[in-house]
């Protein structure tokens, strides 16, 4: 099993964090997917890693974290995501984890899991960068 973290600290409360990330399209969209279908539980994102086409098929679940999602069906053997906000002084801290297996047959000389965990962590990072820009407006 691989896992990538990725941590921010945001000057908004995890009110304020938790509504902009139910805005779910926008968020997905801010993590750089080519093509975000959201209809009920059921997200469809599409994504371009190396030279690969990422297609995913993700369920939300229902956990303890503010958001969590696995993958249905796709590229991996499995994935899944957990977003958790919490409190801290003057804002809140949002932490996303991300675990995932991959199929055995689609490693090799295109992907790999560094090349995934690479991607994985940017697009984190992307949505973080979004939730600043939404919350400071």
């Amino acid at each position: 099993m691989q896992t990538v973290t990725v941590s921010r600290r945001l000057d908004a409360s995890p009110e304020q964090v938790r509504a902009a990330m139910d805005d779910l399209a926008a968020f997905m969209l801010a993590a750089g997917f080519t093509e975000v279908t959201v209809d009920g539980e059921a997200l469809h994102l599409e994504n371009q890693v190396g030279l690969a086409t990422v297609t995913l098929n993700l369920r939300l679940v229902d956990t303890e974290a503010d958001l969590a999602y696995e993958q249905a069906d796709g590229f991996f053997e499995t994935m899944d995501t957990a977003y958790h906000v919490e409190a801290v002084d003057d804002g809140s801290t949002i932490t996303a984890t991300t675990d995932f297996e991959l199929d055995v047959a689609l490693v090799g000389q295109i992907l790999d899991a560094t090349v995934i965990k690479r991607q994985r962590r940017h697009e984190l990072e992307s949505q973080f960068d979004w939730l600043e820009d939404e919350l400071a407006g």
